[in-house]
């Protein structure tokens, strides 16, 4: 009889949180962990679009609950950690310079040839989205949903409860942590800790499409 990979069971356990327990919080060993996870997360090109404004503390959470719906600001006063998605909203040529020193710094490259190339790809690749397809903002948003999505999943895997709202006011959250100056936007919010025996989604199954219906094998 076989059995599901680890990783498997917690796709399975996995949910979205609707109430958490404020006396239980996240180990910093633990949460030092998560942070690893979204800064190891994946990009296109390695492009890292992305910032996090990450609260533990009772101010830092009441700040980021101004930003969020009222129904979901328990989601974030309760929780142990919360996570804002933060987004870049242009690219420039400062800004690939860096990512290809740090991938230099990183020994990503055989030679100054392999750095020539990756550096001319990313140009490349880049350049269709700010000149022809003109929507890097909606491209770097892509990443972070990427980003977004390995949190959750590695969450689930260290026996974490998260939920990921989206129900914010990202003009809030703007301003509230002054944004547009620094070349970002608020996407969404990732509150993490442990369910209260309260959370009545805890106690429902999970409800997914069949196989046969998502799938098309080629």
């Amino acid at each position: 009889m076989s059995t599901n990979h680890p990783i498997v069971d917690a796709a399975h356990a996995r949910y979205s949180t609707k109430a958490f327990d404020p006396s239980k919080k996240i180990s910093d060993a633990d949460f030092v962990q998560l942070l690893e996870v979204i800064r190891l997360s994946p990009s296109s090109v390695n492009s890292q679009p992305w910032h996090f404004i990450v609260s533990c503390i009772d101010e830092g959470k009441a700040r980021i609950a101004k930003g969020t719906m009222e129904y979901n600001q328990p989601k974030v006063i309760n929780a142990s950690h919360v996570v804002v998605y933060c987004a870049k909203t242009d690219i420039d040529d400062d800004y690939l310079e860096k990512l290809i020193e740090q991938e230099d710094k990183d020994g990503r490259f055989v030679d100054d040839s392999a750095k020539t190339t990756v550096k001319n790809t990313r140009a490349m690749f880049t350049g269709i989205h700010i000149n022809e397809l003109k929507d890097v903002p909606t491209w770097f948003e892509k990443q972070v949903y990427l980003n977004m999505g390995t949190l959750l999943l590695a969450a689930g895997a260290m026996g974490l409860d998260a939920v990921p709202l989206e129900g914010i006011h990202a003009d809030v959250l703007d301003k509230e942590f002054g944004l547009p100056e620094k070349g970002f936007r608020a996407v969404a919010v990732v509150s993490l800790g442990y369910r209260s025996e309260d959370d009545f989604n805890a106690k429902l199954p999970k409800s997914r499409l069949s196989l046969d219906e998502i799938f098309t094998t080629i």
